[in-house]
């Protein structure tokens, strides 16, 4: 798809303030640092950042072209900078518009309308990854699909991913991310989804909200702005959801374990680290799935993603034999096997109390000689930060752990007392105030045999102890 200086001024509601109107533009970048000579530059504007600081730069770079707020090119300097930086001698194009991000947004929007391809947007509290990727695999198998990359799951990442449509695959399945109230109507209102899916309610992000309810609101922005040919594939496990989707103005599939579902997982076996398997019915005929996915909360993930391949016909046989060869992503239940004899649970991407509960599932149903847990300060949990903590740390004397390791400010000490007072032995139980520490003795503490869960927020930075058990163990 060619993206032309008029077009792309003309989705974006803007103004070409100069340069050719058929000037054409490689890619969309929004840092200067890292684009490739013939892009077009979006001048995003952030709460620490000014993007139309760094235009001229981009054009010193080789920007074709630069999106800047209306007005920026009227000062005198800027014109002078275009006029003799951008390096092949041709005059940059310049769009101004009124607000940035919301051309960014435009533009997105109608890249995903021209490029005729389907769209699947996941949202939940945790999992929106994982499931992103499987249903991306089961998918693959009969499509050509592109997926958003790592986090870009936002106002500004989704939308760049979204460009990325321009290469006009068959379908597109993207996770949207959210902290706050509104931001998933705004994600919908840009990707425009034909498939939404719906995997749960969780405790993330409380420090933004009231309530658990308040988040299944937020989340329930997911069902917005449907036809009647838009499909939602909700869990029938999570009733907030089930008392959210009645407003669907089109059709339900739901998923589920414990409750009846249209795609739903019996007879499961819960096989620790090495994985899950269960009997799968669904509309379309019932099979076996054996996974190395591990937890059910991963083959709940699973269930929701053979909802939408059956939604696109692919075989329900074939997605059998997918999710037996399932790989986690990086840093999110990652099982690694070290030469001394460790096992690593590499889940340090992120957590909040709902998941790392799920993970301490798994850890308490693996033989081990020691079961040991390294968890991270959950973060964004607000005033109620320190009594979910202790929560977990009951949860993991429940689950018999013989070795805990805390990681944080004063939530994560809440964590480490409350196992102890729930009757794990003091002298097993530590807290360190940085992952640096904490991976300092791990080194020391943990030994041939253990089974080693690692996880915790991204700004706890607990993967530094999966880097250091590696790199000194492995």
């Amino acid at each position: 798809m060619r993206l032309t200086a008029a077009w792309v001024a003309a989705q974006m509601g803007g103004t070409l303030a100069d340069g050719d109107a058929g000037r054409e533009f490689g890619d969309v970048s929004i840092d200067s640092r890292t684009l490739t000579a013939g892009d077009l530059f979006v001048a995003i504007r952030g709460e620490q950042f000014n993007g139309a600081l760094f235009a001229a730069a981009a054009i010193e770079s080789g920007a074709a072209g630069v999106v800047v707020p209306r007005g920026w090119y009227q000062i005198t300097a800027n014109r002078s900078a275009i006029a003799s930086d951008e390096p092949s001698g041709e005059q940059s194009v310049v769009i101004e518009v009124d607000d940035t991000t919301v051309a960014l947004q435009s533009l997105a929007r109608a890249i995903r309308r021209e490029s005729g391809a389907k769209v699947v947007a996941i949202t939940g509290s945790a999992g929106k990854t994982t499931t992103k990727e499987v249903t991306s695999e089961f998918l693959e198998i009969r499509y050509r699909v592109v997926r958003n990359q790592g986090n870009f799951n936002n106002h500004i990442g989704l939308p760049l991913s979204l460009i990325e449509l321009r290469q006009r695959p068959e379908i597109a399945v993207v996770e949207l991310g959210m902290s706050r109230a509104g931001e998933v109507s705004t994600l919908v209102d840009v990707a425009e989804p034909e498939v939404r899916v719906w995997t749960n309610v969780g405790e993330a992000h409380l420090a933004f909200f009231a309530s658990l309810d308040e988040i299944a609101d937020a989340k329930a922005e997911i069902l917005e702005g449907a036809s009647a040919s838009t499909l939602l594939v909700a869990n029938a496990d999570d009733p907030r959801i089930v008392g959210r989707v009645a407003s669907f103005r089109g059709r339900v599939v739901t998923f589920g374990i414990d409750r009846a579902a249209d795609v739903r997982a019996s007879h499961v076996v819960d096989r620790g680290i090495d994985g899950t398997s269960a009997r799968v019915t669904t509309p379309r005929g019932s099979v076996n799935v054996a996974t190395p996915l591990v937890g059910r909360a991963n083959l709940a993930n699973i269930l929701a993603a053979v909802a939408v391949a059956l939604e696109f016909d692919v075989p329900l046989a074939d997605v059998a034999e997918k999710a037996g060869v399932l790989r986690p992503a990086s840093h999110r239940g990652e099982v690694v096997r070290l030469d001394s004899g460790i096992t690593i649970v590499d889940d340090s991407y992120n957590a909040n109390p709902t998941a790392t509960r799920s993970a301490l599932d798994v850890l308490a149903s693996t033989q081990a000689t020691r079961r040991v847990a390294v968890l991270g300060e959950m973060l964004e949990l607000g005033d109620r930060a320190t009594a979910l903590h202790e929560g977990v740390g009951r949860a993991v004397a429940k689950a018999g752990l013989d070795l805990l390791l805390a990681v944080g400010g004063e939530p994560a000490a809440a964590l480490a007392a409350a196992a102890v007072s729930a009757g794990m032995t003091a002298a097993n139980v530590r807290h360190f105030a940085t992952s640096d520490e904490a991976a300092d003795a791990a080194i020391v503490m943990v030994r041939p045999g253990d089974v080693v869960l690692v996880k915790g927020s991204r700004g706890v930075q607990t993967d530094r102890v999966v880097d250091r058990l590696k790199s000194e163990l492995g």
